[in-house]
C-alpha cells in the first residue's frame, strides 16, 4: 500500500472516529435534556467531556491539513565569495 494511500485511509478513519465521538457528546446532552428523574447531571458533564474531546480530535485532524510540506522549502543560503587572484 502507498504512502499516500495509508495516511488517507488514517485521515477517513480520524474523521470518523472524530464524528462517532461527537455523536456520543449529542446523544448525552440529548438524555441530560430529557431526563425525567431528578438532575441528571452526569450526561450533562459525559456530553461536556465528549464534546471537548471531539473539539481536540477535530483540532488534531484538521491541523494536518495546514502543514506544508517540507520538500518544497527552498533553503536560503549566500552566494559562493568570488576571490581575486
Amino acid at each position: 500500500m502507498s504512502y499516500v494511500k495509508k495516511n488517507i485511509k488514517n485521515l477517513w478513519g480520524s474523521i470518523l472516529g472524530m464524528i462517532f465521538v461527537a455523536a456520543i457528546a449529542v446523544w448525552q446532552f440529548y438524555q441530560f435534556a430529557t431526563f425525567k428523574n431528578g438532575s441528571g447531571a452526569s450526561h450533562l458533564w459525559w456530553a461536556i467531556a465528549m464534546a471537548v474531546f471531539a473539539c481536540a480530535m477535530a483540532f488534531l485532524v484538521f491541523s494536518v491539513f495546514l502543514r506544508h510540506d517540507t520538500d518544497d522549502e527552498l533553503p536560503i543560503t549566500s552566494a559562493p565569495r568570488i576571490t581575486r587572484i
